[in-house]
């Protein structure tokens, strides 16, 4: 596995790719890998002939500073992980090398997609994930790019970069996994005590049991109501959003629309630890 810090020579080692007329996938992360990760690595290397993956925590996407100070940070662990999962070039910037010292960026409108949900709650995040996603695929000039389904918005929001910006870049999006107790994995995860662990749990649980009972054929506003409510109501949690949309738009979805699939998409803090989950429902 080769590691490089600088872009110049990321773009050294993809001119030397491309002369090969090697197919490249990116993974790009912040970081604090696990079983997550190596999914999406395991599938960039089922369809590229190369595995380039990124490792950089991107300031300008938090939007509250101790968020970014006390995201995991295990460099060495993680550069043992991609190597034994299998990546092939390891790009490790710092924030100077990707921002020039400069940290402002531009501002995203995508409409619903960019202003609701994570949108709304944490201002500002996808200007700065749009931006560092704009200068990674700039610098890696990858064929394919993988990205996991847990973070579901994000997703929607760089398919829609890729479509107006990189055309020949095809997004993947790659399966939310989770841990044996159902928690979906997420390097925050690590912050959780045992007891807050038990309570995150709860999110799987709620947006699990809007799956069961839309498709038994209960009304999306019905079923919506029901948990909402428990959800409100529980006292170990801070609920930010629970509701059903449409996974490309991020619209909310209602009784009556398209006989197509939809997520239920939850977030909240635990203990101070925010978390998000999803699940796709099929509405009929």
């Amino acid at each position: 596995m080769i590691t490089v810090k600088k872009r110049e020579l990321l773009a050294e080692e993809v001119r030397r790719l491309k002369s090969q007329n090697l197919q490249i996938g990116f993974v790009p992360t912040m970081g604090a890998l696990h079983h997550g990760h190596e999914s999406l690595i395991n599938e960039a290397r089922k369809s590229c002939d190369v595995v380039v993956l990124s490792v950089f925590v991107n300031p300008t996407q938090f939007n509250t500073p101790s968020d970014y100070t006390t995201y995991p940070a295990t460099l060495d662990a993680d550069l043992q992980c991609a190597e034994r999962a299998g990546v092939d070039l390891f790009f490790m910037p710092d924030v100077e090398e990707m921002y020039q010292g400069e940290l402002e960026v531009d501002a995203v409108d995508f409409g619903t997609l960019t202003h609701s949900f994570e949108g709304r709650h944490r201002q500002g995040h996808f200007d700065g994930v749009v931006a560092i996603v704009r200068k990674l695929f700039d610098a890696v000039k990858m064929d394919c790019a993988f990205f996991g389904e847990k973070d579901l918005q994000q997703l929607a929001v760089i398919k829609r970069l890729a479509r107006d910006e990189f055309p020949g870049v095809q997004i993947i999006g790659c399966p939310l996994i989770r841990d044996t107790d159902g928690l979906a994995l997420s390097s925050r995860n690590v912050r959780l005590s045992k007891d807050d662990r038990t309570r995150a749990l709860k999110l799987n649980a709620w947006i699990h049991e809007l799956k069961e009972g839309i498709e038994a054929g209960s009304s999306i506003e019905e079923t919506l109501e029901s948990v909402l409510t428990s959800a409100q109501q529980a006292q170990s949690l801070e609920l930010e959003y629970l509701d059903i949309v449409n996974p490309e738009t991020f619209e909310p979805r209602r009784s009556g629309g398209e006989k197509n699939e939809a997520f239920a998409v939850i977030a909240a803090a635990v203990n101070g630890v925010r978390l998000i989950d999803n699940c796709r429902i099929l509405c009929s």
